[in-house]
């Protein structure tokens, strides 16, 4: 007998605690597990959710517990794991039935699925979910990708179960086939950048002052009061005040510098390169990570790469200098990020709302921060370039802090300090803020050895050649 709306397959951390935020917003919820005993657990571990789970041991017996039209969402590892559920799910359905990938999935997979599954008569929606286990459980962003009316049927649900930012749910139709996923995509690559650029002024606090982790966790606690206040920065401040409660040492020093990656940030990078982008503290973040695998090289090139004899000291850096530096490269950051977003909604016609995608993000997403009603505000405006740096609220902002980002990014040079991603940030604001930059010479190093052609400034066409060739 039909007992729910919809249903979920996959109940690892994700899924079970999704499940969960379903059930305790009201909503009855069917649930299937590979390994059928993790159902049986699951359900008995629910407390007083137990009697809005319905466990189903196959999908057969996940169907006939499902009120048509059938939604059932998937949380299993991305690629071909969602492509082997959505076959075994399909003979159980009927047409018009909707299938949802909740996962972090690749956008390109998104949309070749939900073309495949429209021939086939069934609706496939990909929704990107952030905010981890805890926004899971109690109400992560979430951004949808698919058919309008799809999400229609589904809306209920999605915004009961996400975060409320002042009362309104972190929950947004975003565009048709994969237009969910790429903007969660891009999510955690400004997410990467983010955590790469808050690292660097660790790592200058740490060896650039020799200050303790639990004093710069103090720092970033007071910068949280203030202009940077995000989770990040929040979190950040906890990492650092922690102690291993076995050696007594803070516990940032016990773990081991190697960081790891799901894959996320190189697809926003990659995509980025395809539409022609090029989101630079993206790229920087991904590499460092890339970068921090590589341990035992660095362990050996530590004793080899020595600094050379009459190095100059740079000047101690300022707090204030540090807390401005971090505002200066997190908004350039964000503009990347965006700009990404206006380019694949341009290529792919999906007329994104990138205010709205502001909007979500100001609850229950890992990059939350008091920037975003900014942000959704420059996108509502006239915004010169169509990029977010240039509304004059940003403008403002840069101004002020981008002399910080210029001493932290000198000082941290001079001292040997790694800071790819603020280093980043400022080349691309540097790039930016010259009308004549320097691809003349390479137009003419490229028609010199290729006969490529190039554009005049004083002429109409683009074919012209230089002298060099007569």
């Amino acid at each position: 007998m039909a007992e729910a709306r919809i249903g979920l397959v996959g109940l690892g951390v994700m899924g079970a605690n999704l499940a969960l935020n379903i059930a305790d917003n009201g909503f009855p919820v069917v649930v299937h597990n590979r390994t059928t005993s993790v159902i049986d657990d699951f359900i008995a571990n629910a407390g007083d959710l137990a009697d809005r789970l319905v466990p189903a041991q196959d999908y057969a017996q996940m169907a006939a517990a499902l009120t048509p039209p059938r939604a059932i969402i998937i949380m299993v590892k991305a690629g071909g794991p969602v492509d082997a559920v959505i076959d075994e799910l399909k003979p159980h359905l009927d047409k018009g039935d909707i299938i949802i990938d909740a996962g972090n999935a690749d956008f390109n997979d998104t949309r070749r699925r939900e073309a495949d599954l429209k021939d086939e008569g069934y609706r496939f929606v990909g929704m990107g979910v952030s905010g981890g286990e805890e926004g899971a459980r109690h109400g992560p962003s979430i951004m949808v990708g698919g058919a309008p009316e799809a999400y229609a049927e589904l809306s209920e649900i999605v915004e009961a179960i996400a975060a409320k930012y002042q009362d309104v749910p972190c929950a947004a139709h975003m565009g048709p086939d994969g237009a969910g996923h790429f903007v969660k995509t891009v999510h955690n690559g400004i997410e990467y950048a983010d955590m790469q650029m808050i690292a660097e002024i660790y790592g200058i606090l740490r060896d650039g002052d020799g200050r303790s982790p639990e004093a710069i966790g103090e720092i970033f606690h007071e910068w949280n009061q203030g202009p940077l206040q995000s989770y990040l920065v929040e979190i950040t401040a906890e990492v650092l005040r922690a102690t291993d409660p076995e050696t007594g040492s803070p516990m940032v020093d016990i773990i081991q510098d190697m960081a790891g990656q799901k894959g996320t940030g190189r697809w926003t990078v990659i995509e980025a390169l395809k539409l022609g982008q090029s989101p630079s503290t993206i790229e920087a973040a991904v590499a460092a990570r890339s970068w921090s695998a590589g341990k035992p090289l660095r362990e050996t090139a530590e004793g080899l790469l020595k600094e050379l004899p009459g190095a100059e000291t740079a000047l101690p850096l300022l707090e204030g200098d540090l807390e401005r530096a971090l505002l200066a490269a997190r908004i350039i950051g964000y503009s990347q990020g965006f700009s990404l977003l206006r380019a694949a909604s341009d290529e792919f016609d999906w007329n994104l709302d990138l205010s709205s995608a502001a909007e979500i993000w100001r609850a229950g997403c890992i990059i939350r921060s008091s920037l975003l009603d900014d942000i959704a505000t420059a996108f509502r405006e006239d915004l010169p370039g169509d990029t977010l740096v240039l509304a004059p609220s940003f403008v403002r902002m840069l101004n002020d802090a981008i002399p910080a980002l210029r001493r932290v990014v000198s000082q941290s040079a001079i001292n040997g300090l790694a800071v790819p991603a603020l280093s980043s940030a400022l080349a691309y604001y540097d790039t930016l803020r010259k009308g004549r930059g320097t691809a003349a010479l390479i137009q003419g190093q490229r028609d010199f050895f290729g006969a490529h052609g190039f554009e005049r400034t004083d002429k109409d066409g683009t074919d012209y050649h230089g002298p060099w060739g007569q």
